[in-house]
C-alpha cells in the first residue's frame, strides 16, 4: 500500500513525519504519525501506538505530549492515527464533536450509514499494524499500545480482545464502560444499534490482563459520570482480575492523562481533551 509523505520534521536525532494513504477499511484517505528514533535507521525499533481521544487528529499527540526525548533515547518508534474517517460525505458526520468526525471510538460500525467508512477497531488492529509493519523499521513482537480518553477505550479493547498481541498496555483517564455512560450510550446506539450485545463487545469491563489505570481525581468527565472507572473495578474485582487504580492529584482539572515507555519510565503529560 502506498504512502505519501505529508511533512518531516527532524527531532532529537530522528524524524517525526506525518503520512497520508488509502485505507481499505475505512474507505477513504487517513493521516498518521510516526517518530522513527535514530535507530530505524539501522535496526528494528519496539513500536508504541497512541490513540488519542475525542475531537483529536494525527496532530495531537506529536504536537502537545513532548515524547520525542524520551522516544529518541530509548529507540521507540510511535505511531498516532487519526481519530476517525474524514469527508465521507455521510450525512450528520460533522454536526457533533463527540459522534462521526473525530469521534470513532475505535469500533467496527454495523449500522447504515457509518458501517461502510468507521471500521477504527479493524484499521487499528489490522490495516495500521499491518502497514507500519511492512513500511519501517519496527519489531512487530514488541509493539505497545496506550492513549487518552476515547483512545484509552479503544487500548483497553484492542488490548483484551487480543491477548498476547502488546509488550505492554496503559490506560489513563479512560472511558471504562461506555454501554453504561451518556456518550458511550449515545454512540454505541448510532454505531451499533439497540442490540446492546454489540455495545457489550466493545465493553472493556470485559476484562482478561492484569491492569493499570491512572486518573485525575478532579477530572471533570471523572466527576461527570462519562469515564465510569468503578464499574471497570469491580469487574476486574468479580473475576478475580489483577489491577492497580491511582486516584490522582493533580493542579488542574483538566482530562488528563499520563505516558508510559515500554522500560516503564514515565511522562507526565497533561492534555485538555
Amino acid at each position: 500500500m502506498a504512502l505519501t509523505q505529508i511533512s518531516s520534521n527532524k527531532c532529537f536525532g530522528g524524524l517525526q513525519k506525518v503520512f497520508e494513504h488509502d485505507s481499505v477499511e475505512l474507505n477513504c484517505k487517513m493521516k498518521f504519525a510516526a517518530y522513527l528514533p535514530p535507530k530505524a535507521e539501522t535496526e528494528k525499533c519496539p513500536a508504541l501506538y497512541w490513540l488519542s481521544g475525542l475531537t483529536s487528529t494525527e496532530q495531537n499527540f506529536i504536537s502537545k505530549s513532548g515524547y520525542h526525548q524520551a522516544a529518541s533515547e530509548r529507540g521507540l518508534a510511535v505511531i498516532a492515527p487519526d481519530t476517525s474517517p474524514r469527508g465521507c460525505n455521510i450525512k450528520g458526520e460533522d454536526e457533533s464533536w463527540d459522534f462521526g468526525t473525530g469521534a470513532g471510538f475505535y469500533v467496527d460500525t454495523t449500522e447504515d450509514p457509518w458501517k461502510t467508512n468507521y471500521r477504527m477497531y479493524s484499521y487499528v488492529m489490522e490495516e495500521l499494524p499491518q502497514l507500519i509493519n511492512a513500511s519501517f523499521l519496527v519489531d512487530p513482537q514488541r509493539m505497545s499500545i496506550c492513549g487518552h480518553s476515547m483512545g484509552d477505550h479503544g487500548v483497553l479493547i484492542c488490548a483484551l480482545k487480543n491477548p498476547g498481541n502488546y509488550k505492554s498496555v496503559s490506560a489513563f483517564a479512560p472511558i471504562c464502560s461506555p454501554v453504561l455512560c451518556p456518550w458511550g450510550k449515545r454512540v454505541f446506539s448510532g454505531y451499533l444499534g439497540t442490540d446492546q450485545s454489540k455495545g457489550k463487545a466493545y465493553d472493556a469491563t470485559r476484562s482478561q490482563l492484569d491492569i493499570l489505570i491512572d486518573q485525575g481525581k478532579d477530572d471533570q468527565f471523572l466527576l461527570g459520570g462519562q469515564l465510569l472507572p468503578d464499574n471497570f473495578i469491580a469487574a476486574c474485582t468479580e473475576k478475580k482480575i489483577p489491577i492497580v487504580f491511582r486516584l490522582q492529584e493533580v493542579q488542574c482539572r483538566f482530562h488528563y492523562t499520563e505516558y508510559i515507555c515500554t522500560d516503564s519510565k514515565k511522562l507526565f503529560i497533561l492534555l485538555p481533551l
